[in-house]
């Protein structure tokens, strides 16, 4: 169990209070519900594993044989007693650690980068405006298209760990997209109204204020929209990056294709009725890649000291991944019936305004990272856009999804082999 921490959370010694609780891990409810059926279902399991009939992956076999017999030396009573303590000190832990995180002093307080362009709830930021010296004002310029279903914050989290600060302090001009949440325009949006609309004149925006074309940069479902902006737009850039951006959505994780067609179909009548696909249902969908992450990271956290580094550091990781936006409707049905379930990116149906986005054509240098140890693009599925495009170069660190672009060794592994790729095709285009 979580013993009261032996320091407190930075910043509160001087207030005597904690500031407001945070709301999350979303869904709480969700991860409460998985806490409680993993827990009680080790209770339930118990009887069988000791006599025996409980089944077993071939693989696993001769290790749960000796841990029967193991178990078969113990009082019963007294190692049912065990386990039912084994329980509660980890649903206790459970919540220690999540009202630490609710509780802790950290909040995220950086100068913001100059708006430079805007249009509806979406603008277009210029953090080469931030660079030390300005450094990266007068650089070559990189466009940046994060996702739509998460807060654009991640590549720029906190004053140590800021993939965009960072490009802009070594001599980049970053503008970042900044999606924001949908208003009631853009409820209304498709694909081709975020592409063919607001992506192309964010471009323009960039042109126009650096007279530079840009190399574009995309992340995971941003990187889709940056190839399909590629295709449009290919004579107004120098290259094209793109980092953990999925493609073929029925290589590794073919289930998750059906689960995901299955999902459309069941959220068809609530989409109908909000005209946005809530941040907790997106929560829920990614939760079940990996249901038992969040206990994981949160018995963990628990046992953090709240002072470390690290601890805030967690914490401004979880509260961006807790201040997600909702997905316009008619997105959210692209991406769930059409991305996962009919794979229609690899399939050759996905049209971006009535044309199909086919990355046979693009004539641009490329850049696609594929982080090795990605669990929500499965690599194979990245791998697969990468190979499509002519003559594109692969990079595939040992990274997470995530850790590519806030990880301890993100630099090393991820930022610096991309600056030298970006500043070689700036140098190249003249």
């Amino acid at each position: 169990m979580r013993k009261a921490a032996s320091k407190p959370d930075p910043g509160t010694a001087t207030t005597g209070r904690h500031p407001p609780p945070r709301q999350g891990p979303r869904p709480l409810g969700l991860t409460l519900a998985v806490a409680a059926l993993t827990w009680t279902s080790s209770r339930a399991a118990w009887p069988l594993l000791r006599n025996g009939s409980l089944p077993w992956k071939a693989e696993l076999r001769l290790a749960a044989a000796a841990l029967q017999a193991s178990l078969a030396k113990l009082n019963p009573e007294v190692a049912t007693a065990a386990l039912e303590r084994q329980i509660h000190l980890r649903q206790r832990a459970l919540l220690d650690g999540i009202d630490a995180y609710r509780r802790h002093s950290y909040h995220r307080d950086l100068p913001p980068a100059p708006e430079v362009w805007r249009e509806g709830t979406t603008r277009l930021l210029d953090y080469g405006a931030l660079a030390p010296g300005k450094k990266g004002a007068a650089g070559p310029p990189v466009m940046v298209v994060p996702s739509l279903i998460n807060r654009a914050t991640v590549l720029d989290l906190t004053a140590e760990i800021s993939f965009l600060r960072w490009l802009a302090a070594q001599g980049m001009r970053p503008y970042l997209v900044d999606w924001d949440q949908p208003g009631a325009e853009e409820r209304r949006f498709t694909l081709t109204d975020y592409i063919a609309g607001r992506l192309e004149s964010a471009l323009d925006a960039v042109l126009a204020a650096s007279g530079q074309r840009p190399a574009l940069l995309g992340y995971c479902m941003g990187g889709l929209l940056a190839l399909a902006l590629a295709l449009r737009r290919r004579q107004d850039l120098t290259g094209l990056a793109l980092l953990a951006t999925p493609w073929d959505f029925h290589t590794d994780a073919g289930a998750q294709g059906a689960q995901a067609a299955a999902a459309a179909a069941l959220l068809s009548p609530f989409l109908d009725f909000l005209g946005e696909l809530p941040v907790d249902l997106i929560q829920a969908l990614f939760a079940g890649l990996d249901p038992q992450l969040v206990l994981r990271k949160f018995l963990a956290f628990a046992r953090m000291d709240p002072a470390h580094p690290k601890a805030a550091a967690f914490v401004a990781l979880e509260d961006w991944l807790n201040d997600g936006v909702p997905l316009a409707a008619p997105v959210a049905r692209e991406c769930l019936a059409g991305w996962y379930g009919a794979n229609t990116t690899a399939t050759g149906q996905w049209r971006v305004a009535g044309k199909v986005v086919n990355p046979a054509d693009l004539v641009l240098p490329c850049l696609g990272i594929i982080p090795s140890a990605d669990r929500i693009v499965p690599p194979a599925s990245a791998a697969a856009l990468v190979a499509a495009i002519p003559g594109a170069e692969a990079l595939q660190p040992s990274a997470g999804h995530i850790g590519m672009v806030v990880g301890g060794r993100a630099e090393g592994l991820v930022w610096r082999p991309l600056l030298t790729w970006l500043k070689a095709r700036a140098a190249a285009a003249g």
